[in-house]
């Protein structure tokens, strides 16, 4: 289907691909991984043809139609989001648009002249349009938008009023609604809720045509892939199963190539002493010079390249009193949509809460008021006593100064830490070498997203209210947070679409709008998500396995 025979690409001095090869192939599910800057986009852009290799071929069959969805997202304005919605998928949604311009022309007196033709034009159109199945695709539009967490009334309203990560959702249903042979998805997954996930996968898993993604969220990887592709050191390399498969084949590989590095490296070690004994002894010389030809025929093993993962042990925070947090008789609307009446609730010290619910149920409305940033309608909210509370949501990303680099910024935070302390603090959340001297104002989302969690954490608070802090982060950040976090002895209550985040840290769940609809009360689980999952049937309110 598409392959990718022997290509070199480079930027500058910077070498993404060496003679490098790989191929999709029909209904193929494929994860592409690789670090920051291997050339994951690229092999994206060289498939849809806005790149080309510098050598060697790309091959696209010409009638393959291609969805890419991609982390930039077009403008969008003056028209419904289903209008827009539609207006992405393809040979029909065009036509969709073309017929509603003939009604109008067919409407307009201005164009009475006109009218012949425009009726001509009208019945070509209605009936290629019927023949493609375009009098469906209004309702597979609204069934797209509701999986992707839109209303009624969102679907219905102007696409222009939409936050960027909701204009994210309607590119997203553009280019699933257009059914391509392939689709290349290019993290999905970043601006979705939990929902809107379980929703995708189950879309994904009965899409007939080629998948090629790239996904920082390891349980949507594990549950579509059926290979992966990884770009490392210029090459490709595929391994035939999920994520999981690949860490553990990747890990044999590299402990085999350890090995067999050392072998040589022994190997070579004793010829060389030979060489260096002899190389005087004119009766050993032809020995000596046999076995020096030899040495430079070998194929010289090189040493696996090193995954670096800083592992960062984080301060031990101030003991809190036993009662973190009361809200009593809590009352919270927005004009007539009430999202909280009389809601009561005690976070104790070491409980560490998951608030799940769907779009508009009111998780970070929640957390808001409990950090102070929103001000309950009615009822209140009580902090105890010897609280030191830090709030990570992605607005307070713009809090940093943008003129400082990441090192100074930390070294303006702790100022009495050493330089080696800050570093290890930098490299646990990814930044390393030329990084810590980059302008917070060149920063990328997730490289915003590191840094204040690491300047959170670094001197924890003992009452940690997180508003999704796993977007943007990548799968080795994430599990170093899970990790650092499953040791905090403070008290949680943090928003999560991050599976491997819910099972790891939560052993309370608190599930807004459930089973019984959005106007449901809040209900309380005193279990981990692994005990709501296995107690409810379900991975999210709503959705049932």
């Amino acid at each position: 289907m598409i392959a990718f025979a022997n290509i070199n690409k480079q930027y500058g001095k910077q070498l993404l691909f060496v003679e490098a090869s790989f191929q999709l192939n029909p209904g193929e599910k494929v994860g592409l991984v690789g670090p920051n800057g291997a050339g994951k986009t690229t092999i994206f852009r060289m498939i849809v043809g806005e790149e080309a290799p510098d050598e060697g071929d790309v091959t696209v069959p010409k009638k393959l139609t291609i969805g890419y969805f991609r982390q930039d997202v077009e403008e969008m304005s003056g028209r419904s989001v289903l209008d827009e919605a539609i207006a992405g998928s393809g040979r029909a949604g065009d036509l969709h648009h073309e017929l509603d311009e003939l009604q109008h022309a067919m409407g307009d007196p201005a164009r009475a002249a006109d009218m012949d033709k425009i009726l001509a034009r009208f019945g070509e159109v209605q009936e290629e349009y019927d023949h493609l199945g375009g009098y469906a695709l209004e309702s597979q539009a609204r069934e797209v938008l509701h999986g992707l967490g839109f209303d009624d009334e969102r679907i219905d309203g102007d696409v222009g009023a939409l936050s960027g990560g909701w204009k994210m959702r309607v590119a997203m249903a553009r280019v699933l609604l257009g059914k391509p042979d392939v689709l290349l998805m290019d993290e999905p997954t970043n601006h979705l809720d939990l929902e809107s996930i379980i929703w995708l996968e189950s879309f994904l898993k009965s899409h007939e045509g080629a998948l090629l993604m790239t996904s920082h969220d390891r349980e949507f990887m594990n549950r579509l892939v059926t290979k992966i592709a990884e770009i490392d050191s210029g090459e490709i390399t595929v391994y035939s199963g999920d994520y999981d498969f690949y860490e553990r084949e990747r890990a044999t590989r590299d402990a085999n190539k350890e090995a067999a590095y050392a072998r040589q490296q022994a190997m070579l070690a004793k010829e060389q002493r030979f060489i260096e004994r002899f190389k005087t002894h004119a009766a050993k010389a032809a020995q000596v010079q046999s076995r020096i030809k030899a040495l430079d025929k070998i194929e010289k093993v090189e040493l696996p390249k090193q995954r670096v993962v800083v592992k960062f042990t984080f301060k031990d925070p101030p003991r809190s009193g036993d009662q973190v947090a009361v809200i009593e008789g809590l009352s919270k609307a927005y004009g007539k949509r009430v999202i909280y009446d009389g809601f009561n609730l005690t976070i104790r010290r070491g409980e560490r809460w998951a608030v799940m619910g769907r779009n508009g149920a009111g998780k970070t409305t929640l957390l808001k008021m409990l950090a102070g940033a929103l001000a309950p309608d009615g009822g209140e909210v009580r902090l105890g006593a010897s609280l030191k509370m830090g709030y990570f949501a992605q607005q307070s990303l713009d809090l940093m100064d943008a003129d400082l680099t990441v090192f100074e910024q930390l070294q303006k935070d702790f100022p009495r830490e050493g330089v080696g302390a800050l570093r290890s603090l930098a490299g646990a959340f990814q930044f390393s070498g030329d990084d810590v001297d980059k302008r917070i104002r060149a920063l990328s989302g997730g490289e915003k997203s590191r840094l204040a969690m690491a300047r959170m954490l670094f001197d924890p608070p003992n009452f940690l209210v997180l508003d999704e802090p796993t977007n943007h982060l990548d799968l080795a950040t994430k599990e170093m947070l899970v990790d650092s976090l499953k040791a905090f002895e403070g008290t949680m209550i943090f928003v999560s679409h991050d599976r491997a985040f819910l099972r790891g840290i939560s052993n309370r769940v608190l599930e807004l709008g459930g089973e019984t609809g959005k106007d449901a009360h809040p209900h309380a689980y005193p279990g981990s998500y692994v005990e709501y999952v296995e107690r409810t049937g379900h991975e999210a309110p709503g959705i049932h396995s």
